[in-house]
């Protein structure tokens, strides 16, 4: 899985502004999302289980990367994503 961030303040690793913004979690195959498993402003840890795509007649859970609040979800049960696809994001 894919984590993209997004940063506030200058990127100098010397800046004490730098924060995490939020992660967007992307799907790793072309497939069906077939099960949402949380809700906008539901609580993340690292791990946890956000939704399941079927691809290839395989359920492939998608984890949380980092520990945060859902913001987004951008995908529907039904809906096809491919490869790279935002399915949510987390803040």
């Amino acid at each position: 899985m894919l984590v993209t961030w997004a940063w506030a303040g200058s990127r100098d690793a010397t800046t004490a502004s730098v924060r995490r913004m939020s992660s967007v979690v992307e799907s790793p195959v072309v497939g069906t999302v077939w099960k949402i498993q949380m809700t906008v402003g539901d609580v993340v840890a690292k791990g946890d289980d956000i939704m399941i795509l079927e691809s290839m007649k395989m359920e492939i859970p998608i984890e949380s990367e980092v520990a945060g609040t859902i913001i987004t979800i951008t995908v529907a049960e039904g809906d096809q994503v491919a490869e790279g696809d935002a399915l949510a994001t987390i803040g």
